[in-house]
């Protein structure tokens, strides 16, 4: 394999490799989606515009980007295109796929045999258990400290269909966290509401840090008799090398993570928009005049509302909220 020109801005920019497997996943990914909301508008039902971008430009995209762009012409010359690569695959491109809500899309558009067996799968004990906060969390951690601090990742460098393993691994791994965080129909425990999300959306970011502080503090070249052996004459050192993969790994963490927790808050505040208005509905419901028995006189006072009889957690929080009604 020969080295590839002096990486310039401008070869950043316009360098570029087809992909087949990823192309392929790119483009079933991308039928199956589109198929959905074609579906949902010949019944007439409306699918968020901007859903369909975040999952097409911010998802997709990513994905071409960290698969067929400069980054994977030269990820087998230079660490650092291959640490940027795999840091887009487990947390953004997940985040922009999430954002699409396509679990939604799919319960929405499927036959209704079909939508039951995804929602008994998404139910289901694995699911369940890869999906909880914190096993997720954790397998993000592992399999990026399993990419670079075992033979993983430089065997991927000499095998191009391990190559291509790596990038599935990377990307489902990512999506074990974020999409049940932002996904209304994934199956995560009752006590897992928005707030406690935000906290562990929170976590989630100084925990993604930590590869690439390791991989910037590291001593010990990662993948390093690779490397050594096909580092171009133009290349930087390559301990420097590492160290800039590190950095740009920890810049990029930290980055996704101020778009993941505003995401949460929107759809914290959706959350509650819907409950108040739901509950607001039921109390107006409520607040009709008695009906006089026959032969009673007429009185104008109204019938006590449900909340102030009721000693459950919603009538107290309403009694709380509503002291003057």
């Amino acid at each position: 394999m020969g080295n590839p020109p002096q990486l310039t801005v401008g070869r950043l920019l316009t360098s570029w490799q087809l992909d087949v497997p990823a192309l392929l996943v790119v483009v079933v990914l991308g039928a199956m989606y589109g198929w959905g909301v074609l579906r949902l508008k010949r019944r007439g039902e409306h699918w968020p515009l901007p859903r369909v971008g975040a999952f097409a430009l911010l998802g997709l995209g990513t994905l071409v980007v960290a698969t067929m762009s400069a980054l994977a012409v030269y990820d087998h010359v230079l660490f650092w295109p291959a640490a940027v690569q795999n840091v887009l695959l487990d947390l953004i491109a997940p985040l922009g796929l999430a954002l699409g809500d396509p679990l939604r899309l799919a319960l929405r558009s499927l036959p209704e045999r079909a939508a039951g067996r995804v929602q008994r799968a998404l139910a289901g004990r694995l699911v369940r258990l890869l999906t909880f906060p914190l096993v997720s969390t954790a397998l993000v951690l592992a399999t990026e400290l399993t990419v670079y601090f075992t033979p993983y990742f430089e065997t991927a460098l000499r095998d191009d269909w391990l190559h291509e393993v790596m990038y599935l691994h990377l990307l489902l791994a990512g999506s074990l966290f974020v999409m049940p965080m932002l996904t209304r129909e994934a199956a995560l425990p009752k006590w897992c509401t928005h707030p406690v999300r935000a906290a562990l959306v929170f976590l989630d970011g100084i925990i993604d840090a930590v590869p690439g502080i390791v991989v910037m503090t590291h001593g010990t070249l990662i993948a390093g008799s690779w490397y050594l052996r096909h580092a171009p004459s133009w290349a930087p050192d390559v301990l420097q090398d590492q160290q800039l993969g590190g950095g740009a790994m920890i810049s990029i963490a930290e980055l996704v993570a101020l778009p993941f927790l505003l995401a949460i808050l929107v759809q914290w505040a959706r959350t509650e928009r819907a409950e108040t208005v739901v509950l607001d509905r039921r109390l107006e419901a409520e607040l009709v005049p008695a009906t006089p028995a026959p032969g009673a006189a007429r009185t104008s006072e109204l019938v006590r509302p449900w909340w102030e009889t009721e000693n459950s957690e919603v009538a107290q929080r309403i009694r709380h909220q509503r002291p003057g009604r």
